[in-house]
């Protein structure tokens, strides 16, 4: 599941994806540009889920 979210972040241009040809191999994720642009976007989000969050037992 997460390989295909991963996947579809790249396709969207939200993370940059590099290989490196090691034994074992070796892969790195890293947000694009556009996608820092987001970030206080999220922080805001994040901000308001915990806000309305209700906690049920």
């Amino acid at each position: 599941m997460l390989t295909l979210q991963l996947s579809d972040l790249e396709k969207e241009g939200l993370v940059k994806r590099t290989v490196y040809v090691e034994v074992p191999p070796r892969v790195d994720y890293e947000l694009t540009e556009i996608a820092t642009d987001l970030i206080p976007i999220w922080r805001q989000l994040e901000n308001w889920g915990a806000k309305h969050k209700k906690v049920t037992k």
